[in-house]
């Protein structure tokens, strides 16, 4: 420990710029942890978070909700399901509606009030495709009601609000807030069927009744999610029934955004130790013939390569700190309509993985002291000649 720490104090900057390094390193990594899953769930928050243990989409609506249509039929066949206990409709369409904000916008917006895009989620069972993690409020009861995004309520989505729906002016109160159930990284409202359909009326009165995009499915007593999924299934090939982590993971998208950011996250686990391994090799070269003197006077190898250990796990250990305190503040900070939030198991995670990788690397300069023979004190050669 004290070779460890009288090197590091007579080499500050040395040290301090692998610190800041590895800081920037970890700080990007989390950063686009908290990227990725803002993202994912701006997205499909809206299935991932919702009660309905399965949904069924309709096959040529490839697994988005807005793309299926239930027809008559399909919904009789997945009701007379064996293993099907609830039934519910689910209907979601992407409207422009208008908040109390402060900018006034084209599209009908009065003075001092937003005009945005946002999904309307249309539920006629309780408990089968309304948001499960309700913050404030409540779930909405009466028509006109609808509860929102808690990643919202700062545009205009917050609990007392009034949307405005366009065109035809349909106004629809905010009575509660939920966590991440988000849908197409829009603002998202849900709100009872027959609102949904009197949104549909008062912006195209000519539309007729829609049908319904989606059915949610809770299994009978002692049916597992995936079962009664294979048993749906099973009634007709254009149904396509899916438990509700499934229908989140494979919705259009998600595979290809996660996989791009796997991409990132290996390229980073590769330069730390890269960077530590590199720095720490290039230092022990440096110092050699002082190594060859401290081993020619009888410092056991493995006291310096201990000293060389500590250093390693100091400057991991404090990049990582420094790059998470930067993490810290970006991450309570909303990314245009992505909220971002502090991810603690990425930070465990991201911390264990880097301090072996780190570490790791820093044995490959570790072999090279092993190697010393204090012999060469005696002839002027050193580490590496």
């Amino acid at each position: 420990m004290f070779l460890a720490l009288a090197e590091m104090r007579r080499a500050k900057v040395r040290f301090g710029l692998l610190i800041g390094a590895i800081a920037l390193l970890v700080f990007l990594i989390l950063f686009q942890q908290s990227l990725q899953n803002g993202l994912l769930t701006s997205f499909v928050g809206g299935i991932r978070n919702q009660d309905a243990p399965v949904l069924v989409y309709s096959v040529d609506g490839q697994r988005t909700v807005q793309g299926s249509v239930i027809t008559p039929d399909l919904e009789a066949l997945v009701r007379g399901t064996d293993g099907v206990g609830e039934v519910g409709r689910w209907s979601q369409g992407t409207f422009t509606v208008v908040t109390g904000g402060e900018t006034r916008m084209t599209g009908g917006g009065g003075p001092g009030e937003d005009a945005v895009d946002a999904s309307i989620i249309g539920f006629d069972t309780e408990g089968l495709g309304t948001p499960s993690d309700v913050v404030d409020g409540r779930l909405p009861t009466a028509a006109g009601e609808a509860i929102a995004s808690d990643a919202d309520a700062a545009t205009g989505f917050a609990v007392g609000d009034v949307i405005r729906v366009l065109p035809g002016g349909f106004e629809i109160e905010i009575v509660g807030l939920a966590r991440d159930v988000q849908l197409n990284a829009s603002p998202t409202m849900y709100v009872p069927y027959d609102t949904y359909l009197d949104v549909i009326a008062a912006v195209n009165p000519d539309a007729g009744t829609p049908l319904p995009s989606v059915l949610t499915v809770r299994p009978a007593d002692g049916v597992s999610d995936a079962e009664v999924s294979t048993a749906i299934n099973d009634r007709s090939l254009e149904l396509d029934a899916l438990p509700r982590e499934t229908a989140a993971d494979e919705t259009p998208g998600v595979a290809q955004v996660r996989q791009s950011f796997q991409i990132i996250f290996l390229l980073y686990a590769l330069v730390i130790p890269c960077v530590t391994g590199l720095f720490f090799l290039i230092i022990t070269f440096q110092k050699a013939g002082a190594l060859t003197l401290l081993r020619a006077i009888g410092a056991p190898a493995h006291r310096l390569v201990s000293a060389l250990m500590i250093q390693a796990a100091l400057i991991v250990t404090a990049g990582f700190a420094l790059g998470t305190l930067l993490y810290l503040p970006v991450s309570q900070q909303r990314l245009g309509g992505i909220p971002l939030r502090f991810e603690t198991a990425a930070v465990v995670l991201w911390a264990g993985v880097l301090t072996v990788l780190a570490l790791g690397s820093a044995l490959i300069s570790a072999r090279r002291v092993l190697a010393i023979d204090p012999v060469e004190a005696t002839t002027g050669t050193g580490v590496g000649r």
